[in-house]
């Protein structure tokens, strides 16, 4: 793969996004307070949750602020790079627009995967910052060089789980056409991830720790900042589950790539 064109390439769709965004500079606004307000509610439910108890396990009120906003960080950096092209999919398939990516010299699925940028979830991701650094500061943590270090590859492990487990969903649309609904299913499930792994029990913290790994994602980060990480078992598994699932994806978007047969068919 030669970098410097598709990076030359990446440069020119992103260029294409910030003219659409600031086409439409109204809907950009009105999208970054739409985010902000629901990322208010999903604090205040913090709040509600802790004016009834002192702890969730070991979590104690800051350290569940500072998983909230990682959680909302991680899902609007998803969001901004990926979650609209997962999404797409679908229509490219059923419009066959498909026909025209195949044709070009590049690789398929980074055409897929990158032809938009949501901008305003970078906006809000900052403001996730924001609250992060906060309950840090009220937690009274002195995060060494090599905790920012791994918070920050474990988010991006994070990332690379979520991208390729929507990625594979959205490639269902090669069966079904319309694959929308699979997509916005499981980024709903966003919403488990920022709540602690230990308010969770039986099958269902099973499920969302191995299976579908969205606690994983935001917990095991915030336990590596937070220093909560009492054995590396945990950013072993994440980052085996990264690899395992990023591996499968791409099975998965080859054989059903396989099974296109364009529209005009």
């Amino acid at each position: 793969m030669n970098l410097k064109r598709y990076l030359t390439i990446y440069g020119a769709l992103w260029k294409t996004s910030v003219t659409r965004e600031m086409s439409f500079k109204g809907n950009f606004l009105l999208w970054i307070v739409v985010e902000l307000a629901w990322f208010g509610l999903q604090l205040a439910f913090v709040g509600v949750i802790f004016s009834q108890t002192t702890t969730v396990g070991t979590w104690t009120v800051w350290q569940v602020v500072l998983l909230t906003g990682t959680s909302n960080f991680i899902q609007e950096i998803y969001q901004a790079f990926f979650l609209v092209n997962c999404t797409n999919l679908s229509e490219l398939v059923r419009t066959g627009k498909m026909d025209f990516l195949l044709l070009l010299p590049v690789n398929t699925r980074f055409l897929v995967s990158t032809r938009q940028v949501d901008l305003p979830s970078f906006a809000n991701a900052a403001f996730a910052v924001c609250v992060m650094i906060y309950a840090a500061g009220k937690l009274h943590l002195h995060p060494t060089v090599s905790q920012f270090i791994g918070f920050g590859a474990l988010c991006v492990i994070g990332l690379l789980v979520h991208y390729s487990l929507m990625f594979m969903l959205a490639s269902v649309s090669f069966w079904t056409v319309r694959a929308q609904g699979i997509v916005w299913g499981y980024y709903s499930l966003f919403n488990i991830a920022r709540m602690p792994d230990e308010a969770f029990r039986g099958a269902f913290k099973a499920v969302f720790t191995f299976a579908l790994p969205v606690l994983l994602v935001s917990n095991v980060p915030v336990r590596v900042l937070a220093d909560k990480l009492t054995s590396p078992a945990a950013w072993l598994v994440l980052i085996g589950l990264g690899i395992v699932w990023a591996l499968i994806s791409e099975w998965f978007w080859r054989f059903s790539i396989r099974r296109y047969t364009s529209a005009s068919t």
